[in-house]
């Protein structure tokens, strides 16, 4: 290498970096400008890590109600199922630390941390021993709370669980190494910002998560895409963390060993969901479940009705 490659290669590697944070800002900027998560009711819980943003509607028997660990997740997911279940209930719909319009402080996030989230809400914002549902990956958070603190959860209504083996995938060297790269102040941001584009969302939503393609709205993605990138980079940590496995937990024990009423509600298009679920059932008999047709990964996004005629009668 002679002596004028170094200056050339430094130069080409600044310009790079400088394109790089100009694409980041105009990623953040952009898709945080519709506001689309904004509420006009919204509440924050001072956490130890943290403001914790949420709602509450209605009155009667408390019900917490737990976002997906997707990237992009936020209460928003039950936006379609909230009014009504508040004519019976005192809702509480959250978004979870490093999620929607919650506080996203660089940390790594794990499952433990958030069951520690939920019981310390449950006991100094709700006060009452509350019902839980429980969407996607938040199911095991559900299940974790009810193990390690039985007299703050009632009831419990998951929708569409993750699988229990994936659950037990812990962080490995590649899954280690994808977080340290996302991690990375401008290459890492960069790479996030690609993956987390409106038509990232469209195809994710597309090809994964509906059954029925033409009810992905408009909203529902720029809902997505600004609860990723809210309100800056430090949106990424919460995926960083996902995708390295931190949130991962096995739940075995705690279905063996907890009293609890579960009930699964899945949507019948789910791929491999009545084996995942029969999972369930193999550790704790006692769990109910019913399917809902034309309905994916969301079945109280794109079958609310008959989510919520289930949901009334789990409840």
């Amino acid at each position: 290498m002679n002596k004028k490659t170094i200056p050339s290669l430094a130069a080409f590697s600044a310009v790079t970096a400088l394109a790089f944070h100009a694409v980041n800002r105009f990623c953040f900027s952009t898709s945080t400008l519709k506001n689309i998560l904004k509420e006009d009711d919204s509440n924050y819980f001072e956490w130890r890590f943290g403001k914790i943003k949420y709602t509450k509607k209605g009155n009667g028997t408390p019900l917490l109600l737990l976002h997906d660990l997707l990237v992009g997740s936020s209460g928003y997911e039950y936006r379609k199922i909230v009014d009504e279940l508040s004519r019976n209930h005192e809702v509480y719909v959250i978004d979870l630390l490093g999620y929607g319009l919650s506080d996203k402080p660089n940390m790594t996030y794990t499952n433990y941390l958030y069951v520690q989230l939920i019981l310390d809400f449950a006991k100094n914002v709700i006060g009452r021993k509350t019902n839980i549902v429980a969407s996607g990956d938040s199911s095991a958070i559900a299940i974790m709370a009810c193990h390690n603190d039985p007299e703050c959860i009632q009831d419990v209504i998951l929708l569409n669980p993750q699988s229990l083996s994936r659950l037990n995938l812990s962080p490995n060297r590649q899954t280690r190494l994808m977080k340290f790269l996302l991690d990375l102040p401008v290459l890492g941001t960069f790479i996030y910002n690609m993956m987390t584009s409106k038509e990232s969302f469209r195809q994710n939503f597309r090809e994964d998560f509906f059954y029925n393609a033409h009810l992905i709205s408009e909203e529902m993605v720029t809902a997505y895409s600004e609860a990723s990138h809210y309100p800056d980079y430090n949106a990424k940590y919460s995926y960083t963390s996902y995708v390295g496995r931190y949130m991962n937990t096995g739940i075995v024990h705690a279905l063996r060993e907890i009293n609890h009423c579960i009930y699964i509600v899945y949507g019948k298009g789910q791929r491999e969901i009545e084996t995942i679920t029969d999972h369930y059932l193999n550790f704790n008999s006692a769990i109910e479940k019913v399917g809902i047709d034309d309905a994916g990964h969301f079945p109280h996004i794109e079958q609310p009705e008959a989510t919520l005629q289930q949901l009334h009668i789990f409840l």
